[in-house]
């Protein structure tokens, strides 16, 4: 059994794979690396043998979480993350992951920190925080799978400071304490006001957790949900608080029509009133609720 495998998600005919593909391919530390779709075409196909990467194709009508929970099956490692077809990942991305699991070993959950990748060029890219998108391989030392993966589908800017970013980072700081973080309650305490933790960000320890993993009744909420769960059992949630995610927001994304449809605030609202009274949860989607300009800007 390999160490990790990046298994990518695959939908439709997304202009963003190569690129998401390119940064998986420029780890420092090399994984296996597959693709799952539910729904084939050419054009995956020729992305993939391009690369020579293998195409699993699961049967069925497209569904996030039978899709998420199929990707996982495929790959036969260790710790598996659930690359999102628009995303790119940082070169250290699987060395950062293998410098936590040597240090923890009972690590469950593996999640990072990310940064935004706006399109639209303009007033709202230049606001202080935001850099070029040639400069994220000066990160922190992070770097990406070479600027020009970024540059390639980012002609805006990357944008590393935002009040939703340093909301989240804020949110994660209990997962920040590993020493502690295999205990229930620091892992709920990071979940309690918000879900802070990015999805596409996290390798998963198979074997160790639910099986599946992914068995929420949302359609948005279900990596919030399911976190939750992934909480209650043994192991440890570890977050390394580097921008090793180039998240990108954009107007095809699922995220957006979720909340066009309303959807998301009805089952955010569902998860905080899990946790806290009724005014108490008003109030604080109240203020999540303003997250959502993310995608209106």
């Amino acid at each position: 059994m390999k160490f990790h495998a990046f298994v990518i998600c695959a939908y439709g005919d997304s202009p963003y794979l190569e690129s998401c593909v390119r940064s998986l391919l420029g780890q420092t530390v090399e994984s296996d690396i597959i693709c799952a779709t539910s729904t084939p075409s050419p054009y995956i196909d020729r992305i993939m043998g391009k690369y020579g990467i293998p195409v699993a194709v699961r049967d069925g009508k497209s569904d996030i979480q039978d899709d998420w929970n199929f990707a996982l099956s495929q790959a036969d490692a260790a710790y598996v993350t659930i690359a999102h077809q628009d995303d790119m990942y940082a070169r250290r991305y699987v060395e950062e992951l293998w410098n936590a699991y040597e240090k923890w070993p009972d690590m469950t959950l593996f999640t990072t920190d990310a940064v935004t990748v706006r399109h639209a060029a303009g007033p709202a890219a230049e606001t202080a925080g935001a850099g070029t998108a040639g400069s994220a391989a000066e990160t922190a030392g992070t770097g990406t799978a070479g600027p020009a993966a970024v540059r390639e589908h980012a002609p805006g800017r990357l944008v590393y400071f935002s009040a939703k970013n340093v909301v989240k980072r804020i949110l994660r700081l209990p997962l920040r304490l590993h020493c502690l973080a295999d205990r229930e309650w620091v892992k709920m305490a990071a979940l309690r006001f918000g879900n802070p933790i990015m999805c596409p960000s996290c390798a998963y320890r198979k074997g160790y957790l639910p099986d599946p993993i992914f068995h929420s009744e949302y359609r948005f909420a279900l990596d919030w949900d399911c976190l939750t769960d992934m909480a209650k059992w043994p192991g440890r949630f570890i977050c390394v608080e580097k921008p090793l995610l180039f998240y990108r927001v954009h107007d095809g994304a699922e995220t957006k029509a979720c909340i066009e449809n309303h959807l998301r605030e009805t089952e955010e609202r569902e998860m905080f009133a899990r946790f806290w009274s009724g005014k108490t949860a008003d109030m604080l989607m109240h203020f999540y609720r303003k997250a959502y300009g993310e995608y209106e800007q």
